[in-house]
């Protein structure tokens, strides 16, 4: 029986990066959200110039939003096209609907997007994190350490 794959072990095409996530908020857990997209976003998306550096998810009636995504329009969509900052619906289970909202409303957490991606089978997914935002004395801790990890393998690195 072949071992199964992890989640970085899969081809998957990564369309937008929130790399700036993991530096001002501590990611409690992680869960992958699919997404809600019409046509001209798709191919948009797989042209790969799409952003998620500005946006966070929301509840609406009982529905999670990914809100302030930026996907621009496609050239070849002419009137079809779509609005490049429009709220995009995101396709979860009830119980995980239910996670999150718990997690937004009795925690005080904020849902932020940290990749949107397309999986083996060519569907459109979003990584969406359960955060807490973090203090200046974190960020500053956060940046010590990895200054100090670069330290760490420069000096390994010149010994051996």
């Amino acid at each position: 029986m072949a071992p199964k794959k992890s989640s970085e072990q899969t081809n998957r095409k990564v369309v937008a990066d929130n790399r700036k996530a993991r530096f001002n908020y501590e990611i409690i857990d992680t869960l992958e959200a699919g997404l809600e997209l019409t046509g001209t976003e798709v191919k948009s998306l797989r042209a790969g110039k799409s952003t998620i550096a500005e946006s966070y998810a929301t509840e609406q009636n009982g529905e999670i939003f990914l809100i302030n995504s930026f996907v621009p329009e496609y050239l070849q969509g002419n009137r079809f096209n779509h609005e490049p900052k429009r709220p995009r619906k995101l396709l979860l289970h009830k119980r995980e609907i239910g996670k999150l909202l718990g997690a937004i409303h009795k925690d005080g957490m904020t849902l932020v997007p940290l990749k949107l991606y397309f999986n083996d089978r060519g569907r459109a997914k979003l990584e969406l994190a359960i955060a807490r935002g973090k203090k200046l004395h974190d960020k500053r801790e956060t940046e010590k350490k990895r200054d100090w990890d670069r330290e760490k393998g420069r000096l390994l690195r010149d010994k051996g």
